[in-house]
């Protein structure tokens, strides 16, 4: 009687040591390669140092000037802004102003990226919409303001501003500069939606069609949760953008110091109303404007950039996550 005898699977062969790759050193290099080696060294450690230089001259010059009363404190109407009054007038402004960019930009800049990524048919009209893009990215703000002034000037859109003598349309209002501050976020929101959308791996659409999901509940239920962390990205850039633009400011919201409101519905006569912003109130007040209040301009120039550095903080503790879901998946 034979015995049946059980084969087992044989273990996989080792696998050769990879041979480890001797530390090349840059003496060996030709002496173009190490000039221009240093040439980069030389480049990024003065990049470090005007930044640090920055940092350094705003904390002191802000610490030196900034008191908390001039955060609850509204702008006094008079030129010369070193007598009294604080900067929370431009302070709200400048929150409103991003808020109003952000939202406008949102919508569109994702309904643009999505368009061209998962779509982007016929393909002569995604390359001019691309071309669009890189032309409103590439567009001086004072452009933009000039653009928009001419715009909304126009009586039609009368009911973002408010009407002067003879039913000429002024033009400016927090509404207005919003609309074009949305068309500086425009590019960066399109931008980092485009990048989360194609990072996601193509199988993952593909298991969706499996499933029955058309291609429209495919993008909104599978692709636009999983970008969530890109787009959010790109709000908070275009956001940084915004706060810091003054052009626009100037010219589409104009130059007051205290918020002047349009009307008699409490929000929305703010919103039709002018006022300025940090940045504007940091110009007027600085030594080569007409405020004669430096030490003011350096209190709300400090304050604009602690803003500035907590949106870079939030970009990086979002593409931190980013990164870290991503390798623990």
């Amino acid at each position: 009687m034979s015995v049946a005898t059980r084969t087992y699977p044989q273990a996989p062969p080792a696998l050769a040591p990879q041979p480890v790759r001797a530390e090349e050193r840059s003496s060996s290099w030709p002496l173009v390669d190490r000039i221009a080696m240093r040439a980069c060294w030389a480049a990024g450690l003065l990049l470090c140092a005007v930044a640090a230089g920055i940092l350094v001259v705003m904390l002191v010059k802000g610490l030196q000037f900034l008191r908390p009363h001039l955060l609850v404190e509204r702008p006094q109407v008079d030129l010369n802004q070193a007598k009294s009054g604080g900067f929370l007038d431009p302070l709200i402004g400048s929150l409103l102003l991003t808020v109003i960019g952000v939202l406008v930009a949102l919508p569109i800049g994702v309904g643009t990226a999505v368009w061209l990524t998962e779509y982007g048919r016929p393909a002569g009209l995604a390359r001019a919409v691309e071309s669009g893009v890189e032309v409103v990215a590439g567009t001086p703000s004072i452009v933009l303001a000039i653009f928009g002034l001419v715009v909304f000037q126009q009586g039609i859109f009368g009911f973002l501003s408010f009407s002067a003598q003879g039913n000429a349309v002024f033009g400016r209002s927090f509404l207005t500069a919003g609309v074009m501050m949305a068309f500086i976020a425009l590019p960066l929101v399109v931008t980092a939606t485009r990048a989360a959308l194609q990072s996601i791996p193509g199988h993952v659409r593909e298991a969706s069609y499996a499933l029955g999901k058309t291609k429209a509940a495919t993008i909104r239920r599978v692709l636009l949760p999983g970008s969530r962390s890109g787009i959010a990205a790109g709000a908070t850039l275009g956001m940084g953008r915004i706060a810091g633009d003054t052009a626009i400011v100037v010219i589409l919201l104009g130059s007051s110091a205290q918020l002047t409101g349009q009307g008699s519905v409490p929000l929305l006569k703010t919103l039709r109303g002018t006022g300025s912003t940090l940045t504007s109130y940091v110009y007027n007040n600085s030594p080569a404007g007409e405020g004669n209040a430096p030490g003011k301009a350096y209190a709300a120039a400090f304050v604009l950039l602690l803003i500035v550095i907590g949106l870079n903080f939030v970009i990086d503790l979002i593409s931190g996550r980013k990164e870290t879901a991503r390798w623990t998946r």
